[in-house]
């Protein structure tokens, strides 16, 4: 029986603190947090399921989220209608990234961010990131555009960083000449 997740408000004093490195392999615990954490994801993103469960829509959270300061995150991708992918890491580092800047046009959301915020987040276009699955294996993923925002707003989880600290107080909006809006 699925039962969603309790996430935390962005009000709660966790989310500003920074995550611990975990040592892998993971407990049986974590791997069944990270199970229930793509069910909720996945479940958000199909409409039935959302409104079923009186969901919001996200594809991803970081175990910080949930209260817990470690350096995990998940992302469940819709590619295709109805066709996801899973990426779960652990103790994740960004290693390189593009010199091109983009930002969603509608800008940012966020599980713990129960409002609005207006304004875009400046977010690299291309990033590599590395750490390990659940078992403890290497992994490196290049990640573009949406799936790259993605990436770099759990990353800043794992680091006390809520997407809204990245944007502009006395600038909130660009236009096309300044980033490329996606």
């Amino acid at each position: 029986m699925f039962k969603p997740l309790d996430i935390l408000d962005d009000k709660h004093k966790v989310l500003r603190q920074v995550s611990k490195e975990v040592s892998l392999p993971l407990s049986k615990e974590d791997k069944e947090t990270i199970d229930h954490i793509i069910t909720h994801l996945k479940y958000s993103q199909i409409e039935k399921m959302a409104e079923k469960y009186d969901l919001r829509p996200g594809m991803g959270l970081a175990f910080p989220q949930l209260g817990m300061l470690k350096r995990i995150i998940i992302i469940v991708h819709e590619y295709e209608e109805g066709k996801f992918k899973n990426y779960v890491i652990v103790n994740p580092k960004i290693i390189s990234h593009s010199e091109e800047m983009v930002a969603l046009e509608t800008g940012e959301g966020c599980l713990s961010v129960n409002r609005e915020v207006e304004g875009h987040v400046p977010r690299f276009a291309r990033i590599t990131i590395i750490g390990y699955d659940p078992d403890g294996n290497k992994v490196s993923i290049r990640a573009r555009e949406d799936l790259s925002v993605a990436f770099q707003h759990e990353v800043d989880h794992l680091n006390g960083i809520l997407f809204y600290d990245r944007i502009d107080k006395n600038k909130p909006f660009f236009n096309e000449n300044e980033i490329r809006l996606i």
